[in-house]
């Protein structure tokens, strides 16, 4: 079920509701490019575990206004606006990918609200000290992130021409995957129901612009807005071990500044992997 969500500054925000109502609470946020219908258990899997899961579109994305020159930080403000909306005291958050460094802002702003965090497959904070951030990321990631430095000008360009051609054909962006990542996430995506997922996950989150898909290269590769090692509720980092997308260096760094994090490095897969892991996941969070 969506609804929308006005912030106090006026931004509305398209939110998803699905699983449990009388659930444990637990947000997802998604992936970069996307939106509130990122891949995700079905229905049935979240009734069964008792989770409440919401998720919704970052600004700029889908439905949700967008908010220009957004810090990852900004994101704590939202998730708060939702959970008091949606009658939310406390509650667990996970983020994949791009919705990795978003969690940790929630669990580092929000500590008195949010019980347990997870990160999955998420990057560092770019200029990281001792991190080699380039470091075994997948060529075209580079070249994004590289832009980035040139200001938003230059990323606009770029991926307002990539979202167009998502827009026009958005299996093309899934099936693209094929050609760059590992046999462990070829196998992931191979699979119908996820490939329908993300078909449908890409084409809501870019249906009007790429301003959500800007906003969040900039925001990762800018100060973030807060400091991980601020992090003081219960932590899991998890990565595949082969991840060409957000490489493994990450996740070993933001476990060594992280008070306490548990941190599972899984070999033999890669990116994708967090989307079959997620169902344990979300079991962790809701653990007393």
């Amino acid at each position: 079920m969506t609804q929308v969500v006005v912030t106090a500054d006026g931004r509305r925000l398209a939110v998803e509701e699905r699983g449990e109502p009388e659930g444990n609470p637990v947000f997802l946020l998604h992936g970069t490019p996307g939106s509130r219908f990122g891949p995700s258990p079905r229905a049935s899997v979240l009734y069964r575990l008792g989770i409440r899961l919401i998720s919704f579109d970052r600004p700029g994305y889908g439905n949700s206004d967008r908010m220009p020159g957004r810090a990852v930080a900004d994101v704590a403000t939202d998730v708060k606006a939702i959970a008091d909306a949606l009658g939310i005291d406390r509650f667990a958050v996970v983020g994949r990918s791009g919705g990795a460094p978003h969690a940790l802002a929630c669990a580092a702003l929000l500590s008195d609200r949010t019980t347990r965090v997870a990160a999955l497959v998420g990057l560092a904070p770019r200029g990281a000290e001792g991190l080699d951030w380039f470091d075994g990321m997948i060529e075209s990631n580079v070249v994004e992130y590289t832009v980035a430095r040139a200001g938003r000008r230059a990323v606009t360009a770029r991926l307002t021409s990539a979202a167009e051609e998502i827009r026009a054909d958005p299996h093309s962006k899934v099936l693209g995957l094929y050609d760059q990542v590992p046999e462990s996430d070829r196998r992931v995506v191979s699979d119908h129901g996820i490939r329908v997922m993300l078909v449908r996950n890409f084409a809501e989150g870019l249906r009007d612009s790429a301003d959500g898909w800007v906003d969040d290269v900039l925001a990762f590769t800018s100060a973030w807005g807060f400091d991980p090692a601020a992090i003081s509720v219960p932590t899991l980092l998890w990565h595949g071990e082969n991840d060409v997308f957000s490489p493994v260096g990450h996740a070993r760094w933001l476990g060594q500044r992280i008070p306490g994090a548990m941190v599972k490095i899984q070999r033999g897969v890669a990116h994708f992997g967090a989307i079959d892991v997620l169902p344990k996941v979300l079991l962790w969070l809701i653990r007393e």
